[in-house]
């Protein structure tokens, strides 16, 4: 075969070779492209506490049975004018549920209230309760919690939030609230929510607390969020140490000065109160 046939032979294999590793100009419509790793999820909350109110006894590792008409704080009255005392036999842990029973006894009110103070104490998180209500003019329910620094700066500068207030007087409704020292008594750092059937069995009630925002929660529902104007103490005493507190109050400033007699007895019943991080 002479030089040139050779040549020529050669180029028509190159041109060959090079067409088949050409891209397709029309890829198929239906072809599944390959996806990009999927990035990792979010951290899931961790569970940093938790009382279940199993067993038959409230755990006072825990914690503390507040006693008495308030006098104590300087104020009777729990400094709201409430009428009722406060004992460490007006409860119950039965079944998996904390019950505290708010009873009428010749016109002597009674109840429970329990804190988690230098027990349990942190900074941020979710804190979350599943409770039923009890009902009926006068009754004064809530889930809240305290700057933990309280006996060295008083209240309202340690700051207070509400996770569940609920007044008998105002069926229907929940109350979420923050109390700073730049907002404290008859707060305006606050939000009433008008819930059907809160009075009707158990409901979640919730706040995730951040370093920069507090948000309110029932049923998973998100009704209130609380963004500071300033950092400042005055607005933001939020970046410390809180404890809880569960009670039911009978009357007061804001439960009102009537109180149904025909109500009681009444139960507030807790299911379980659970601290996440966030």
């Amino acid at each position: 075969m002479s030089r040139m046939w050779i040549l020529i032979l050669l180029v028509f294999i190159n041109a060959c070779n090079s067409d088949s590793s050409d891209p397709d100009p029309s890829p198929d419509p239906d072809a599944t492209p390959n996806p990009m790793p999927d990035p990792d999820p979010p951290a899931e909350p961790v569970l940093i506490w938790s009382d279940e109110f199993d067993g038959t006894e409230l755990n006072t590792a825990d914690w503390n049975f507040e006693l008495g008409d308030g006098c104590d704080q300087g104020i009777c009255g729990w400094g709201n004018n409430e009428p009722q005392l406060y004992t460490d036999t007006n409860h119950e842990v039965k079944d998996g549920v904390l019950t505290i029973n708010i009873l009428n006894d010749g016109g002597t009110y009674t109840s429970t209230r329990i804190t988690t103070k230098d027990k349990i104490e942190f900074t941020y998180g979710r804190i979350e309760a599943r409770a039923k209500i009890p009902v009926g003019t006068g009754v004064w329910p809530a889930i809240w919690m305290l700057g933990a620094n309280i006996d060295d700066v008083g209240w309202p500068t340690c700051g207070e939030i509400d996770i569940l207030e609920y007044v008998g007087k105002n069926p229907d409704e929940v109350f979420n609230s923050v109390h700073t020292l730049a907002s404290s008594g008859n707060t305006v750092n606050t939000q009433t929510t008008a819930i059907a059937d809160i009075e009707e069995g158990f409901h979640t009630f919730a706040a995730n607390w951040t370093s920069n925002r507090i948000e309110f929660f029932v049923d998973d529902v998100l009704l209130y969020t609380y963004f500071p104007p300033t950092f400042s103490v005055e607005h933001w005493p939020f970046n410390q140490d809180f404890y809880l507190i569960l009670n039911t109050a009978v009357g007061g400033n804001f439960g009102g000065p009537d109180i149904d007699d025909t109500i009681f007895p009444q139960e507030f019943v807790i299911d379980y109160i659970r601290v996440y991080s966030n």
